[in-house]
Order: C-alpha cells, then sequence, then structure tokens
C-alpha cells in the first residue's frame, strides 16, 4: 500500500540572541551552515518521530494500465505494518513451549470453569436466558449482545486498561471473559440452527452445497487477520494494537466485517430458518459497530499515519482499488504466500471436515 513517507523540517536553529531554544526531538541529520553563512541562516533537518516504527520497502512495481497498478519507478512505503510477516530466524523455542503450557491452561480451565456441566458456570447463564425468552431466536440474539458488549466495551477501553494493569495481564483479562461468552454462543447457535420457523429449503438445490462451502471458506481468510502473531493472542509477546497495511487489508480495511457478513450470508441461505436469520443480524450488526469502533481506536493510537491508511483503503470490499487508492504491487500474491495464511487455511479445512465433531460435541452439552 503506497503512502508518503512523513519527512518535515519543522525547526530552525535560533540566533544566539534568542532566549527560547527549540524544543530537541532529535538530533539534526543535516545541516546547511558553511563559513560562508551566517549562523542565523544554519538549518538543521529533524525528523518528526511517529508513533509506528515505520517499515519502509521500496521495489519497481507493474507498470500499466490495469485497476490497482502503480505507475514505473514509484515506491510502496509502508505507513503500517507488513502483515502475516513470519521469519524462523525470529523465534524462540521457549516462546512457543510457553504458548503451548498457556493454551492447555487455558482450554482446562474453559472446560471445567465454563463448559463441562458438571463443573461449569456456562449452562447458567443459558437456562437463566431461556428462562427469560421462550423463543431460540431471542436467547441466541441475547447470547449476541452479550457478547459483544463485553467484547468491544472491552476493547474501547483498551488504552485506559493497558496503562493501569499493563499489556498482557489486560489481554488476559480481555480473554478470559470473551472467550466463555463467544463459546455459549457458538454452542447454542449450533444445537438451535434448526429450531425457530423455516423460511426457506434450498440444500437440495445444485450447487448450493458448493457456493456455500466456497464462500464459507473465503470468510475464514478475512476472518482471522488477527491471528497473524500467535503469541500475541496468548499474552507471550506483549500485545499491541497493529496497524496492518498488506495482504487482505489491501482490499479491505475491515476484514473481519467482510468475513463476518460471507460466512453470516451463506449459513443463512444454507439453513434458511428464523434463527439462523437472527444469528445474521446480530453478529453482522456487531461486525458493523466494529468498523467505527476499530477505526476510533486506531485513530486515536496511530494519528495521522492511521489517516494515511484510511485514505488508501476502504471498507467496502476492493473498491479503493476500482477507485485508484489502492496500488496493488506487481507480486501482490506473495503478501498471501505466508505461514499465517497457510495456517489460517489448513484450518479452516480442519474445522469443514470437524463438523460432525463439533455438531456431537455442543449436543451433549444440551445447552
Amino acid at each position: 500500500m503506497a503512502s508518503s513517507l512523513l519527512l518535515s523540517l519543522p525547526f530552525l536553529s535560533p540566533h544566539p540572541r534568542n532566549p527560547k531554544p527549540p524544543i530537541p526531538i532529535s538530533k539534526p541529520l543535516i545541516s546547511l551552515s558553511s563559513p560562508s553563512i551566517p549562523r542565523k541562516f544554519s538549518i538543521p533537518i529533524h525528523v518528526t518521530p511517529n508513533p509506528l516504527q515505520f517499515r519502509h520497502r521500496s521495489r519497481r512495481l507493474l507498470v500499466g494500465n490495469s485497476i490497482g497498478e502503480s505507475d514505473e519507478d514509484s515506491d510502496d512505503i509502508l505507513v503500517g505494518e507488513d502483515a502475516a510477516v513470519f521469519e524462523l530466524s525470529d523465534q524462540k523455542l521457549t516462546s512457543w513451549v510457553y504458548f503451548t503450557v498457556i493454551l492447555g491452561v487455558v482450554l482446562f480451565a474453559l472446560n471445567y470453569l465454563w463448559i463441562d456441566n458438571s463443573t461449569g458456570f456456562g449452562k447458567y447463564l443459558i437456562d437463566a436466558l431461556e428462562s427469560v425468552f421462550q423463543s431460540p431466536e431471542v436467547v441466541l440474539l441475547s447470547l449476541i449482545v452479550i457478547f459483544a458488549s463485553v467484547h468491544s466495551g472491552l476493547a474501547s477501553f483498551r488504552n485506559v486498561g493497558e496503562k493501569i494493569i499493563g499489556e498482557r495481564a489486560f489481554r488476559v483479562l480481555f480473554a478470559g471473559v470473551s472467550l466463555p461468552l463467544a463459546v455459549s454462543t457458538v454452542v447454542y447457535f449450533i444445537n438451535h440452527r434448526y429450531d425457530g420457523i423455516q423460511l426457506w429449503q434450498l440444500q437440495s438445490v445444485p450447487g448450493v452445497h458448493q457456493l456455500v462451502w466456497l464462500s464459507s471458506f473465503i470468510s475464514f481468510l478475512f476472518l482471522y487477520p488477527s491471528t497473524f502473531n500467535l503469541l500475541e493472542v496468548a499474552a507471550v509477546d506483549k500485545p499491541k494494537l497493529h496497524l496492518w497495511e498488506t495482504g487482505i487489508m489491501r482490499i479491505t480495511r475491515h476484514p473481519q466485517m467482510v468475513g463476518q457478513a460471507i460466512w453470516c450470508l451463506a449459513h443463512t441461505v444454507w439453513i434458511g430458518n428464523s434463527v439462523a436469520v437472527a444469528a445474521s443480524i446480530g453478529l453482522i450488526g456487531h461486525h458493523l459497530f466494529g468498523v467505527w469502533n476499530g477505526d476510533r481506536r486506531l485513530s486515536l493510537r496511530y494519528g495521522d499515519a492511521f489517516e494515511i491508511v484510511k485514505k488508501q483503503t476502504s471498507v467496502i470490499p476492493f473498491a479503493a482499488i476500482i477507485d485508484g487508492r489502492q496500488r496493488l504491487p506487481k507480486d501482490y500474491y506473495k503478501e498471501f504466500i505466508r505461514l499465517p495464511y497457510i495456517a489460517v487455511t489448513v484450518v479452516t479445512l480442519g474445522a469443514y471436515f470437524a463438523h460432525p465433531l463439533m455438531q456431537s460435541a455442543s449436543f451433549r452439552l444440551h445447552w
């Protein structure tokens, strides 16, 4: 994603008699003073610090008139971060050992304290909602609203929370509250997906199954850009609010919203009842709010750097590419041939074949 390099020359060297010196922000890089030039005209050049540690990449881009292609001799200079980069040489074995241990502890605690009906509290939430609301559509919408309120609410207070308890502790709090609510919502949807009023029946129509499968597969490539660094997800590495700029971000600045919309529409077409419609309304509504909230949080965190990325990307897929604001590099496909994208692809295929296991496990909970 091409963008301008933020370079400024904000300060002139003061005259020796000037009692108010400039605020030093960095060492001067260049001085234009010389014996023949009076000292008062000496102009040191300073680089204004940016909240992002810029990753600069210059490369020759494809020449042509195709949509989204850049002109010859253009430079692709990243203002944000190159997404899904995974260098094996940068990995530490101890970090992945910690990740494995943390993952095991989290899954054990989640099962014991929330999922298992004999020891967990998850069933009490479902029972409470079902005692108030008699329809599965309203119960499912209630679960989505509860999850969305907690998830987006904690995300909105991330900057404040991290200052108070630290990045890692806040990530643990965020995951510890959000994950059980997400599990309850998913399990309830699986168990009640065929309840409610049947609105249409397209499962026997030729090609519908293939269309739904392909749409679901594509949705997962959009849904999980946040897993680019699993060590941050598990708080092994210090979690950061990233300003991703490459890969799927060139297509849409909010891939999770797009992926969720694709997934919801595909499953609503396949199931065709009121429960699926309720799930789609709740989930898409939550992610549309996330578009506004996510942009707000990135703007507060990165300021002008985010505004540059925002101008060169779009919420609607491919819109920035079509209108010329986003110029795809010649070797754009290489931004997807990276381990995190490959891992998402493998997990997506595995999840598809594991559908019977997921359905069986959910049914045993009787939620």
